[in-house]
């Protein structure tokens, strides 16, 4: 199964809400929400820094994608 934005979203509601976050920091809310190992391995990738909010991670995870479903273009 794909690890999605949303599914990583899900995962870290509410985070974020003290302040920015560490990596590390990042991973073990993951874990601590129930993250199955995929997930964590994605998160794992990010580089060390601080994250200030959920957005901040895509820029390191442009490959995610945002949902599991594939987007269909409807030309009218």
């Amino acid at each position: 199964m794909v690890v999605t934005r949303r599914e990583i979203a899900e995962h870290l509601e509410g985070a974020f809400g003290s302040g920015p976050l560490k990596r590390g920091q990042v991973i073990s809310a993951a874990e601590s929400q129930g993250a199955r190992s995929d997930v964590l391995s994605v998160l794992g990738r990010l580089p060390d820094g601080f994250y200030p909010h959920l957005r901040s991670l895509w820029d390191h995870l442009p490959e995610v994608p945002r949902d599991a479903q594939p987007h269909v273009r409807r030309d009218s």
